[in-house]
């Protein structure tokens, strides 16, 4: 049986044709290979490719079984946000009152939005996490909103309606009785022409960034379908006959129709592509893996060294390729499509070499790209280039070397060490163990790397390197995947994993898997935090080779699409509407961080700004010590509360009379079900006006977070602007914390410390808890009841008077969160991103503790939390980027190591405390909570979450004192280690120093 690979890069299109009889011989049944140069209109490149192979093997296209190919074109459309090729898009949500407060399109781009945004709608709908339905989709609700939908008139350029249906963990419905059953309605209401996607089956656990993959997937699909009919008629004009398949993100096939169905699968296929192609040219594939590092369990890091940069990928045991983290940004749009774990440098055989005026020799990361043939110094052009380091080297014959012999040995000598420590670098990050391990090479540039790479035990260059992507496309493999919530309390786990993987293999089977081929590639269990039942999302992916009988079925209805014939009229009536935009007032003039204030009202009140809130919330990732719950969605709610013209107000806590009421808010629940049901809005008011009924108060001032670490830091400017009231710039934690009983008025047993409170899910159910025998009951009360509310509830606490915040809080930590934020953003605006450890530490006593590189993190749930350790260990001078450390600019704030130290940091949900692991075991305790402990990635300032650890990150580690009350004797029983049944005495870091107001400091500019 022959196959067709084909992958369209930037530059080249190549082509590759494989007899699979023959994959047993050294050449793996490799045919014929030929690169076409990538044109506008990419069927001409598909095309001569293709072509090309065809006549270099002397084969008919009759011989042809498939022919499978591999685009960036759909991606490309996002990020160019071309106007021609993307169209305007309704949503419409099952999520019944829930998720209003964060609404489709929030984060998107204001460009990119303008060119989708069509309408918005919420009906009855959505799921608990554990499969309770919050309520059934409502019949007449959905035909209403088709009525909207087809009076505004909402068509792309071919005149088709584009629906996108997202619901609340909609990956739990199994069934079918929502989003697939809304599909239905939807359908027959708008006709056979509508094109509805259902938000399940684009993208994982996540509401909002599902969606957005939803939303960039229904814009694009007439471009798709126009452009795979492209494809399809340069087919016919070939006289191929056989099927036509794409490449998905995940390395394995689809149908034409299917990726015409879902096109944004395919963004990304280019880099998995290469990784396969170069493991079964490797002879890393299941057939022939032997001995193989494969089946030894191991990873395999392929390097693809281009023109312009190199790409670097894991290929895991299963002969898949990692997955990237959950959120993926497509043209500034957070998504959670599956997608490889690819992190690319500036480095290929056009990089430029510069050798400056002291000798030292740089690379990069300028490329002459496409032009090397013309413009490096050994094909007669004036620029010097990695490839004529390498000719001029002596380790690769290219060109003309006496073109280079002008070269000092020196330049040659850095510059070759500069090429090797910085795929060294990019390496080492990807690695998942300190191990050494292997390295597949292949691209057209890879004639640059080294054959040697410290951490790098073997370099295997495979046969037809230079096109092991269109390789890659032609052998891709066939998959299902189940990704699932399961309730396993009371259920044996083998037995449910054993249910979903017998699912998840007749998904494959039914996508076109050979029945014989098929076997289980992945399984992963993740405990749900803070929920009692158990509930733990599971994957599992099946994969096996694409089976003839599945080639023969595919017929000619699935073969041929709808004819989409392009509408120049509707293209330009997009294009017009984006120019439009331009000089509008839509989008608002870069704001100076360097000179912006603050607006501080003639009353003394704070009114924040969207750029306000960017930094308040980075701040609170900050002072979260990696717990607290992700800052993002609240802070893209507050956001949203300003553009539909509501007011936040902070006060400074001096200028309020002690006798003034704040209630105290937050969110109880797992962050996992915070990912699905976003607040609708009525949780924390609710909660409030329930509170103060009971308790028979009519009036009070405003609000005040319980903990300003993470996303509650954000909560209460949310309700304030829903509700008119104001802010109250302090907290009661000063930090984050696991349990709520852990607040400072809790701590020294205050009257009303955390009874009465109330507790609301925000549609109809709210609780009012007057009083419990001990505040840890209160925590076990509470929980029991947000569990039950679909583990996610709003909380509000008994109101505290001024005096009583300022007395039992930390005043001025929204000032505190403001400053943390804007001094991070003002380090990566000047490219001083080792200034951030400075730049925090003028504002908060303590110390930069370590700066270096994860090395391990193990992690387990306990009763609801998480709980583990996670190791640095420092940075060799060799894997420093550019010479010295965040530490070295501290003038001496970073602790003495020594290079076989390790610094470890046990959590519970957030940072406990921080010790020095010498290499002869001896341990040494810098700090513990109630002290704050903050990892921050050293690559962009951003404050970690626990969840985020993982190995090769480049980290920087921040201790700050803790406020005063914590280092007292009732302060540490709640909050110190001995809360955490640590037997280690409390070592803090340094003095507190009070932040400072903001309205103290800007009310008088």
């Amino acid at each position: 049986m022959l196959r067709i690979g084909v992958d369209v890069g930037g530059t080249n299109t190549d082509g590759v044709l494989i007899d699979v009889t023959r994959l047993h011989e050294p050449s793996r049944g490799v045919l014929a290979h030929y690169k076409a140069p990538t044109t506008t209109d990419v069927s001409k490149g598909i095309e001569e490719a293709v072509r090309e192979v065809l006549r270099l093997a002397s084969v008919s296209p009759t011989e042809v079984a498939s022919v499978s190919i591999g685009t960036t074109a759909f991606i490309n459309a996002v990020l160019e946000a071309d106007a021609r090729r993307l169209a305007k898009v309704a949503v419409i949500r099952l999520s019944s009152v829930f998720t209003k407060q964060c609404p489709p399109f929030i984060d998107f781009p204001r460009p990119l939005r303008i060119l989708t945004e069509g309408h918005v709608g919420y009906v009855d709908g959505g799921f608990e996490i554990d499969g309770r339905e919050i309520r059934p989709i409502n019949e007449a609700q959905i035909v209403e909103q088709c009525a909207i939908v087809k009076e505004k008139g909402l068509k792309n350029v071919s005149t088709f309606n584009i629906v996108v249906l997202t619901g609340i963990f909609s990956s739990l419905d199994n069934d079918g009785k929502q989003e697939i059953a809304a599909k239905a309605i939807i359908e027959r209401e708008l006709g056979p022409s509508v094109n509805v996607v259902a938000s399940r089956e684009v993208g994982q656990v996540g509401l909002l960034e599902r969606e957005n993959a939803s939303i960039l997937n229904a814009s694009i699909l007439t471009f798709a379908q126009r452009t795979i009919r492209g494809f399809q008629n340069a087919m016919r004009t070939l006289e191929l006959t056989c099927p036509l398949f794409l490449t998905q993100n995940d390395g394995t096939l689809t149908t034409a129709a299917s990726a015409a169905r879902l096109p944004i699968r395919t963004f990304a296929s280019g880099p998995t592509n290469s990784m396969r192609g170069a493991a079964f040219l490797a002879g890393l594939d299941d057939r022939t893996r032997g001995s193989s590092e494969v089946e030894k369990g191991k990873s395999t890091i392929v390097v693809d060294v281009g023109g312009t940069t190199s790409d670097v990928g894991v290929l895991l045991p299963s002969g898949f390729p990692r997955q990237a983290a959950s959120y993926i940004e497509v043209g500034g749009v957070r998504t959670n499509f599956a997608m490889a774990d690819v992190q690319s440098i500036a480095l290929g055989g056009g990089s430029v070499v510069h050798a400056a005026e002291d000798g030292k020799v740089s690379v990069g990361p300028e490329s002459v790209g496409y032009n090397l043939t013309r413009d490096a110094r050994v094909f007669g052009g004036n620029v010097l280039t990695t490839t004529d380091i390498i000719v001029a080297s002596g380790r690769a014959e290219l060109g003309d070397k006496a073109l280079v012999s002008d070269v000092s040995a020196d330049t040659v000598a850095q510059g070759v060490q500069r090429i090797k420590k910085l795929l060294e670098n990019i390496i080492d990050k990807m690695k998942t163990s300190p191990e050494d391990i292997t390295v597949l090479l292949v691209g057209g540039g890879s004639i640059i790397s080294p054959d040697e790479l410290a951490g790098v035990k073997e370099i295997i260059r495979p046969p037809f390197f230079g096109v092991a992507n269109a390789v890659g496309a032609a052998m891709a493999k066939v998959a299902g995947e189940i990704d699932t919530i399961e309730i396993l309390a009371g259920r044996d786990i083998h037995t449910v994993v054993e249910a979903i993987k017998k699912q998840a293999i007749a998904k494959a089977i039914a996508a076109g898997a050979d029945p014989a081929t098929v076997k289980i590639v992945e399984v992963t269990n993740l405990p749900v935090q803070y929920v009692t039942n158990q509930a733990t999302r599971i994957i599992v992916k099946a994969a096996g080779d694409l089976a003839a009988q599945a080639v023969a079925s595919v017929d000619g209805a699935e073969f041929v699409l709808v004819d989409v014939s392009e509408s120049n009229e509707g293209e330009k009536s997009l294009t017009n509407e984006a120019e439009a935009t331009e000089g509008s007032g839509i989008g608002e003039a870069p704001i100076d961080i360097d000179t912006y204030k603050p607006t501080i009202l003639p009353d003394r009140a704070w009114k924040l700004t969207e750029l306000d809130i960017e930094w308040i919330a980075e701040g609170c990732a900050v002072v979260g010590t990696g717990g607290g719950g992700s800052s993002y969605p609240p802070f893209l709610m507050s956001r949203a509360a300003l553009r539909a013209g509501k007011e936040i107000l902070v006060a400074d806590p001096n200028d309020v009379p002690e006798e003034q009421l704040f209630v105290r808010v937050g969110f109880m629940g797992s962050p996992s079900v915070g990912m699905e049901r976003l607040q609708g809005g009525d949780e924390l008011p609710s909660a409030s006006r329930a509170l103060m009924q009971y308790i028979g108060a009519t009036e009070f001032a405003g609000f005040i977070a319980e903990e300003i670490g993470g996303g509650n830091g954000v909560q209460p400017m949310i309700v304030a602007a829903k509700t008119g009231k104001t802010v109250l710039d302090c907290d009661l934690m000063g930090r984050a914390y696991p349990n709520m009983y852990q607040t400072i008025p809790g701590a020294y047993d205050l009257p009303n410390s955390l009874t009465p409170c109330a507790i609301s899910d925000g549609m109809g159910s709210t609780i009012v808890l007057p009083s419990a025998r001990n505040l840890k009951a209160v925590e076990d009360i509470l929980r029991a009841v947000a569990t039950e509310m679909g583990s996610k509830a709003g909380v509000a606490g008994y109101p505290m008077s001024r005096k009583n915040c300022s007395d039992y809080g930390v005043p001025h930590s929204v000032s505190q969160a403001w400053r943390l934020g804007r001094a991070i953003a003002l380090c990566r605006k000047h490219n001083d991103l080792k200034g951030i450890p400075r730049a925090l530490l003028g504002l908060q006593n303590g110390a930069c503790l370590f700066v270096g590189k994860i090395v391990d993190v193990r992690r387990e749930v306990r009763k609801g939390f998480t709980w583990g350790e996670v190791t640095i260990a420092p940075l060799l001078e060799e894997e420093e980027e550019d010479g010295g450390s965040p530490g070295g600019a501290l003038g001496g704030t970073t602790l003495p190591v020594k290079p076989d130290d390790r610094l470890v940091i046990p959590f519970q949900n957030e940072n406990l405390y921080a010790y020095i692991l010498s290499a002869t075991g001896e341990k040494t305790i810098h700090t513990t909570v109630p002290d704050l402990i903050t990892v921050l990635d050293s690559q962009n300032g951003a404050a970690l979450g626990t969840p985020e650890y993982r190995y090769g990150l480049r980290v920087t580690v921040m201790a700050f004192a803790g406020h005063p009350l914590w280092t007292t004797t009732e302060g540490l029983a709640c909050g110190g280690p001995e809360a955490f049944g640590l037997d280690i005495e409390f070592k803090t870091i340094g003095a507190y120093r009070d932040p400072v107001s903001v309205v103290k400091e800007f009310a008088s500019a």
